[in-house]
């Protein structure tokens, strides 16, 4: 069972939740910079969380399903839709018959979308994960984005979870009922998971909420407070190494030299040039920049759909609030699993 690329998009690759573990080695986790997306839609696939998915940057691909098989669409509004044919729904499970040829535009709003496949995509594992480091050149296929040509590889019909399978067999039967088969290339329920990972973003842009670095202290009262009150703009030497950001210099009063340190996805850094640089999913494991600033965990996927030009503004926490917006989190997506499975199961 696979999915046939006709053209790969901008930049798309296959990425799970990352490789946890090996940062002391030197290797970043990677992983899905949305990974609030890549969950939703492997929930709605009936998949385990972790399950490799496509991510897919600005511009998505042209695929062809070579076999029946369900997929769900999540993150951002690529205006998906079946060559030929009518649109295919986003944040929702949806059947597609083999052969369905389907597209992924230019990013209306946001900047990633990810796609999974009840079974999911199954690449071998490299060092405990499936996603593609392009740097590292493991994960994916050969460690590098996808090209037109690609097979990729997807569990068969019937290995996913029993209520995944229970709902494609439904809407398998939708279509084969209407005795249009030829004409009707997707079904999906009227359900839906409503996205509620980015309530940040507006119309002033996308809102991100940070605590104090480790060298905050280094910095001038002026550039401390221009951090939390002045927009920045998302450069476009931005990728999934980190997001550069244009806006007022960030002055530093201490100019002694630090040695490297550890950094991590959400890091706020500050070279000498004054210009911030917000580390994101395949970002280094040290640094030398001193460190303004630290992203919640709990805001990253507003951070991936931050696209070349858009406005960040920060927010001042503390560690104790990021801390509970990420156990909200977590207990707001065990309660979209259960709602997914009930659903899927017809109840």
């Amino acid at each position: 069972m696979s999915l046939t690329v006709l053209e790969p998009g901008f930049y798309t690759t296959i990425q799970d939740m990352g490789r946890p573990g090996l940062r002391h080695a030197g290797l970043g986790a990677g992983g899905a910079m949305d990974s609030y997306a890549l969950c939703v839609a492997n929930l709605l696939t009936g998949n385990e969380p972790q399950a490799a998915g496509l991510e897919l940057t600005l511009s998505g691909p042209v695929l062809r399903a070579e076999q029946d098989m369900l997929i769900a669409l999540t993150g951002a509004d690529m205006e998906p839709r079946i060559v030929g044919g009518m649109e295919l729904p986003m944040w929702r499970p949806v059947w597609l018959a083999a052969g369905t040829v389907f597209t992924l535009g230019r990013a209306a709003a946001g900047c990633r979308a990810y796609l999974a496949v009840a079974g999911g995509i199954h690449v071998p594992p490299q060092l405990g994960g499936r996603g593609t480091d392009v740097r590292v050149r493991i994960g994916g296929l050969s460690g590098r984005p996808l090209a037109a040509g690609d097979a990729i590889p997807c569990m068969a019909a019937g290995d996913g979870a029993p209520p995944a399978v229970a709902l494609e067999a439904r809407l398998r039967q939708r279509v084969l009922a209407e005795g249009r088969r030829q004409a009707i290339a997707m079904a999906a329920p009227r359900w839906f998971a409503p996205p509620r990972a980015y309530g940040g973003a507006g119309a002033d842009g996308i809102v991100l909420r940070a605590m104090p670095g480790a060298e905050s202290g280094q910095f001038s009262e002026a550039a401390r407070t221009a951090l939390y009150r002045e927009p920045f703009r998302v450069a476009p030497a931005s990728d999934r190494m980190g997001l550069r950001l244009s806006g007022p210099m960030l002055e530093r009063t201490t100019r002694a030299e630090l040695l490297s340190h550890g950094v991590a996805p959400g890091t706020v850094q500050v070279p000498p040039g004054g210009s911030p640089i917000v580390l994101a999913a395949d970002c280094q494991t040290t640094g030398g920049y001193p460190k303004i600033a630290q992203v919640a965990h709990v805001d990253l996927p507003l951070l991936a759909q931050a696209r070349p030009g858009a406005t960040i503004r920060f927010q001042p926490i503390d560690l104790a609030e990021a801390q509970q917006l990420d156990l909200a989190r977590e207990q707001e997506l065990a309660q979209l699993a259960a709602g997914i499975k009930a659903a899927m199961s017809g109840l």
